[in-house]
């Protein structure tokens, strides 16, 4: 069935943890008729949470996707739907499902506002411009504030929120909303039972006032962004229709300065109906968004592709996850063209061609098979043989690069083994899926010891993956302590020669550079690598090689054999031999050079800093702080909060294991504490001496 794009919205769910994102999603899906049943996290039924773990812990670790359809001004829009986790270890599912979407919905708690997973979500929808409304969430919960909230969206996430709803009452008394924009009231039933159990009526005296206030606003505002009813604003405001504010509303909506605010108390079944109506309102159909921009591989000049189902096919393939009875399933976002099962595809990356046998429409981790899947849609596919996140899918004579993904990388490690000789295939073939999977987790054989040293983004993200290997692929493991990612980094600059030379009868190896080594330049991670060989001392066709000499040998610093951050190498001068002079010469002669000199250009030990947010009532502050200090953390700044306060600061990642139990020992139990990856930052020279001596012994 051919549908108009302009009714389709692919949209995020997005939130700190525990703000109510999976809670407000079973909502959603139960009122637009896709569930007959709501699921609860807190029962673990919930729909969109299905791994076994995420019922469990109730929590959300997967992005989960399913499609919906709701009926809004008689118009039958679909709605495909990510719920993505709260967690901050998770930050890579919020990622790459932020990278495909066309909008968002954030939820925030009533009670805890803009919390720092909060705001790492917010920059991640600005650093791909995804047009946003706010969803607070909790508003019966005690100690709810609507205001406090919408000022700290303005203050905290620097944008401009625009309330299109007011609540009526609050905590235990929140009854219902005031539509703003239509100037009506939606009352809600007592008995919290589901269903369209609202019903609207004029807006109570008492809340009048102050609605006329808001409306006011939003009015001024939008006259600020709309030459046409900033005429009717001067004339007269208290005349413009719905109609008028709707319309005014859409276009800032979609170029991301504004942001609509509604209220609402999901677990009581308060507001979902007009969020539906408000995505449908407000948030882009992929029409809106337009063309999405790529290099052709071929020339990388910049091309397009519009969202129309006759321009040539491509796609981005957003998460592969491997399905117990599908196989390994790729998500993939559809730009343009159309899909058909049975499909040959171009992968970019590989260069390779790809059968996509059977496509599905997801709803978590349920399939409903389709024939074909077109322009602006969401699906996911079975049948190709070498796929990555973020790889793109493109008709083969018509071939488009899409602007891939960037991942962080991993901060924590452990040793893995198997309990058993039979587990040392099935552990092996289990990490390269779940690698496959999560770009956030590496995998990597240590030289020196033999061990099998797994890397993710926390403690938590680590226990998952362990669990997973449990429980999906049957695989019991032992581990050893968790190891934090250090990095290395050279501080000062050198130039020297180095002459590789071999001769082994017949034809040798030879290849000669001169090269200066130096930090990077600011914010560059990686080779950074300048050619400026002249009159052809050393041949064009080898220069890659040097490259990638340097590049690999970036893995092994000259401390204690962690990576370097980044690296800036300026090939100078050379020379070579016509017969004995390879690719392979001069790869050599670069990773000898970088072995030799590397050291005597002042390296130093790099390592995590997390971002930490402790909410403590007052009484515990200054054992919280003093406890810091001891941890070497730097207090950066303290707030009050809902009746406790805040104190926000930088805390080295070797400093924070267990954190979280002594906290609850030092508090009562009464703190939380939240963190997050900042940045690296030199190690203090006693510190860094004690590592790389456990390091070079192997002492762990």
């Amino acid at each position: 069935m051919d549908r108009d794009l302009k009714y389709t919205r692919n949209i995020g769910i997005m939130a700190h943890i525990d703000a109510g994102k999976t809670t407000t999603t079973e909502r959603i899906l139960y009122y637009t008729g896709r569930t007959h049943r709501m699921g609860e996290v807190h029962d673990g039924n919930a729909q969109m949470d299905w791994m076994v773990q995420e019922q469990e812990r109730g929590i959300t670790i997967t992005s989960a996707a399913t499609t919906t359809y709701w009926k809004y001004n008689n118009e039958d829009y679909r709605i495909n739907i990510i719920d993505t986790p709260g967690h901050v270890d998770f930050t890579v599912e919020v990622e790459r499902s932020l990278r495909v979407l066309d909008g968002a919905v954030a939820v925030f708690c009533a009670v805890g506002g803009v919390e720092p997973q909060s705001e790492t979500v917010w920059r991640q929808a600005d650093k791909y411009r995804v047009p946003r409304l706010a969803f607070i969430n909790k508003m019966d919960r005690s100690g709810a504030d609507f205001y406090s909230v919408v000022s700290q969206i303005r203050e905290k996430l620097n944008s401009q929120p625009v309330p299109v709803q007011i609540p009526v009452g609050s905590e235990e008394n929140f009854s219902g909303l005031v539509d703003l924009i239509r100037m009506e009231a939606r009352i809600y039933s007592d008995d919290d039972s589901p269903g369209s159990a609202f019903r609207t009526e004029s807006i109570p005296a008492g809340l009048l006032a102050e609605a006329e206030e808001w409306r006011g606003k939003l009015v001024e505002i939008l006259a600020e962004t709309d030459e046409t009813l900033l005429e009717r604003y001067v004339e007269d405001h208290k005349s413009i229709t719905a109609e008028e504010i709707l319309r005014a509303l859409r276009k800032p909506v979609i170029d991301g300065n504004i942001v609509p605010v509604l209220c609402g108390a999901s677990f009581r079944n308060k507001g979902i109906q007009s969020l539906l109506d408000a995505i449908a309102a407000f948030l882009p159909s992929p029409v809106d968004i337009g063309a999405v921009k790529g290099t052709d591989p071929r020339n990388n000049e910049e091309i397009t592709r519009d969202p129309d189902k006759n321009e040539p096919f491509s796609a981005l393939a957003f998460k592969i996850a491997t399905d117990p009875f599908a196989g390994r399933l790729a998500f993939l976002r559809v730009y343009s063209g159309v899909l058909k099962a049975g499909d040959m595809v171009l992968n970019v990356r590989t260069g390779k061609r790809e059968r996509i046998n059977r496509l599905f429409r997801m709803h978590a981790n349920k399939q409903d098979q389709t024939p074909e899947i077109s322009a602006g849609d969401i699906c996911a596919a079975v049948g190709f043989k070498d796929l990555r996140t973020g790889d793109t899918l493109c008709a083969i004579h018509k071939p488009i690069l899409l602007e891939s993904m960037d991942f962080p990388d991993p901060v924590l490690g452990i040793a893995v083994e198997p309990k058993t000789q039979a587990d040392v295939d099935r552990l092996s073939i289990a990490l390269s899926k779940l690698a496959e999977e999560d770009p956030t987790f590496r995998v990597k054989i240590d030289e020196d010891s033999g061990q099998t040293i797994i890397s993710g983004m926390g403690e938590l993200h680590l226990d998952i993956l362990i669990n997973r290997l449990k429980r999906e692929f049957n695989v019991e493991c032992n581990q050893g302590a968790p190891q934090v990612a250090y990095k290395e980094a050279i501080t000062t600059s050198a130039e020297f020669r180095e002459v590789f030379k071999r001769q082994t009868g017949g034809r040798g190896k030879y290849a000669d550079i001169t090269v200066e080594m130096m930090p990077a330049d600011n914010g560059i991670r990686g080779l950074q690598f300048l050619n400026e060989v002249k009159g052809g001392n050393i041949p064009k066709e080898y220069i890659p090689s040097v490259e990638k000499g340097f590049r690999e040998a970036m893995l092994n610093g000259p401390l204690a054999g962690f990576p370097l951050e980044s690296l800036k190498i300026i090939l100078k001068d050379g020379s070579f031999h016509p017969v004995d002079s390879d690719d392979l010469s001069f790869e050599i002669a670069a990773k000898q050079a970088f072995r030799r000199y590397s050291g005597k250009c002042h390296p130093v030990l790099l390592e995590p800093v997390m971002s930490t947010e402790v909410v403590t009532p007052e009484e515990y502050v200054g054992d919280v702080i003093s406890d810091f200090n001891r941890r070497r953390g730097r207090v950066e700044g303290m707030e009050s909060k809902a009746g406790s306060r805040v104190v926000r600061a930088k805390v080295p990642l070797a400093e924070k294991f267990g954190y979280v139990t002594v906290l609850r020992t030092l508090t009562s139990g009464r703190a939380t504490s939240t963190m997050e990856f900042s940045h690296y930052e030199e190690v203090p020279a006693e510190i860094a001496n004690r590592v790389v001596e456990i390091t070079k012994g192997k002492i762990l």
